[in-house]
């Protein structure tokens, strides 16, 4: 699918190979965080770059200022959608919340399968989270002031000036929205860190959404209407309303909330898809529905598609630039590994690829299990609508796997691990726990690409896919100003909402009755399973520990031991001992080493 290009005097071919190609340079110049650094000479301070680039030049030309732009965007794109930390990643997806677990190996001490051994201050993955949004914050602070400072001469219009800043200022937001939320109070960085500082304090969370909502708001009026971006994947004003939105209900702002969020739905000409589209419809199931076309490959960016806000581009190689996203990989069961079917043949045979069978189905790719979903997410929200719900349709969510090995009894026979190996079970000669956690599984087919792999066909796309991510659609808005609703006392309006989105999906209306927090978050786990942040979305409704202790069966630890002190992670332990010149106090619950 061609793209436009972010910057048109530069002959690139999308703004995903700009973003690619720019990412090298874009650190040496987008400034440097000294948050974790120690010292830093008064000579290295004083030198004037003249031949380089560095902050002080770097963005005093538009060109410059859009590289800027493009740095925020694939910094984003790299860490928080599509990025190799596997702990943090799958994290982002939901894994140690009320709807997934760590499949592969549950009791796993690399991923959060124990909040207690797991959630420290000294763990280098979790880690990451803090120091990648305060890169971010850096980063979006210098070009903030590049803009600021550059000559006026270099602007068509205060408009255009005032455009790229409020795209800076919306990826500072999007920063702090992780960190108020994962860590509560947290320094308040607004100014460009030249030198060395040893001195933060933690900022109450309220000056954090303060400034959260100052940035918001400035791009509500200043960014782009939806539509009239330079290039698919930019912000516009329908991803500052909609940010808004969460930010006010992370306040108990609820009526703010829920008008934020009406500008969204009503202000611009986003509406959810309701008529099947793309040009992948039917092709490897021979049946589908809108809601698979929202995730099938190049209809994310369509102009058709209306229910996008915000979308994480992407493109397949061989594009210069090319990457993948490792969806199948982590969502999907380890089916390859299931071993010999039950009379002793391969249980899967696979492709036939350079002469030999792979052992692999392009169906459904090289997964290996790392988020497996809760049966709350995998059977109790359905059972009400198991039949009628679209989003929990066979192409939808694949539960029935079929042995594919030519010469055994089984041979093209929906696997049932129950009975299949219930003398093996019997026996203690395989492991039931493995078979059902590691290798079969409900597959979300919104992670995968079906028989559509652009690299690694010996291994059917090597656990990854190219599809452009969803960072924000229409769906989880109105989800949110039903929640606002809920906050006001008004579950007419929150039910209105909420059967939208079930009406779209061919499922039963909501009764206003029945309509509360835990609903609303059962819905947002059949509608927006993988795609929203879990944590975020559970601890402002302030329902984090009861959920996963309740909800969540990893088999190895029930609960993941989570304690009332997790709702908050552990403030990194280097950035407590580099912070000499200030009391930088732990969060409850946690060691102080």
């Amino acid at each position: 699918m061609k793209r436009n290009k972010i910057m048109k005097p530069i002959n690139y071919t999308t703004m995903k190979e700009y973003i690619y190609r720019f990412s090298k340079r874009f650190l040496l110049f987008a400034g440097i965080l000294l948050l974790f650094f120690p010292s830093c000479s008064e000579d290295v301070l004083e030198e004037k770059p003249l031949d380089f680039l560095a902050p002080e030049n770097a963005y005093n030309t538009l060109p410059g200022i859009k590289q800027g732009i493009t740095g925020l965007h694939f910094s984003t794109r790299q860490r928080w959608f599509y990025g190799t930390n596997q702990p943090v990643i799958t994290v982002m997806r939901g894994l140690g919340t009320d709807i997934a677990f760590h499949g592969e190996d549950p009791n796993s001490n690399m991923f959060l399968c124990n909040y207690v051994t797991n959630i420290t201050s000294s763990n280098t993955d979790y880690r990451n989270i803090w120091i990648w949004n305060y890169e971010l914050i850096q980063r979006a602070n210098v070009l903030i002031e590049g803009i600021e400072n550059a000559d006026p001469a270099i602007w068509t219009s205060e408009a255009q000036k005032n455009a790229y800043k409020a795209e800076a200022m919306f990826f500072r937001a999007f920063a702090y929205r992780f960190l108020v939320s994962f860590y509560g109070d947290v320094p308040l960085v607004t100014e460009v860190i030249r030198s060395a500082k040893t001195d933060f304090v933690r900022t109450p969370k309220a000056q954090v959404y303060a400034l959260m909502e100052e940035d918001l708001l400035f791009g509500t009026t200043n960014l782009p209407v939806p539509g009239s971006e330079e290039a698919p994947g930019r912000i516009t004003q329908g991803a500052a309303w909609h940010m808004l939105s969460e930010c006010y209900l992370n306040q108990g702002k609820f009526q703010l909330a829920a008008s934020a969020a009406t500008k969204v739905i009503s202000g611009y000409k986003f509406a959810l898809m309701k008529e099947r589209f793309g040009d992948r419809q039917n092709v490897v199931f021979g049946t589908g529905d809108v809601y698979y076309d929202l995730f099938a490959y190049g209809n994310q960016n369509l102009g058709i598609n209306t229910e996008s806000i915000w979308v994480i581009q992407i493109e397949p190689p061989p594009t210069t630039g090319g990457a993948s996203v490792e969806g199948n990989r982590a969502f999907g069961p380890a089916y390859f590994r299931l071993g010999n079917t039950p009379d002793g043949k391969k249980a899967f045979r696979g492709e036939f690829v350079n002469g030999a069978y792979t052992g692999y189905s392009d169906t459904l790719g090289r997964p290996v299990a790392w988020i497996h979903p809760t049966n709350y997410v995998a059977y109790d929200i359905w059972r009400s609508d198991w039949n009628n719900d679209i989003r929990n349709a066979k192409h939808n969510i694949k539960r029935d796997f079929y042995y594919d090995s030519p010469g055994s009894a089984y041979h093209k026979k929906r696997i049932n691990l129950l009975v299949d190996y219930a003398a093996q079970y019997a026996a203690g000669t395989r492991d039931a726990m493995r078979d059902s956690c590691q290798y079969i599984y409900p597959y979300w087919m919104k992670f995968a690409d079906p028989c559509h792999y652009f690299t690694d066909p010996a291994r059917s796309g090597g656990g990854n896919h190219h599809k452009d991510l969803y960072a924000i659609r229409l769906a989880e808005t109105l989800l949110l100003r039903a929640e606002a609703y809920v906050g006001l006392g008004q579950p007419d309006l929150a039910a209105a909402d909420i059967n939208l989105i079930r009406s779209r999906s061919n499922a039963t209306p909501v009764n206003p009755a029945n309509v509360n927090l835990n609903y609303i978050l059962d819905e947002r786990a059949r509608e927006l399973y993988g795609e929203e942040n879990r944590f975020i979305t559970l601890r402002r409704m302030g329902k984090l520990f009861e959920r996963v202790r309740a909800l969540n069966n990893n088999p190895k630890n029930p609960g993941l031991n989570i304690q009332n002190y997790h709702v908050l992670f552990p403030i990194p332990q280097s950035q407590i001992d580099l912070n000499i010149g200030a009391d930088f106090p732990q969060n409850a619950g946690y060691p102080s080493l």
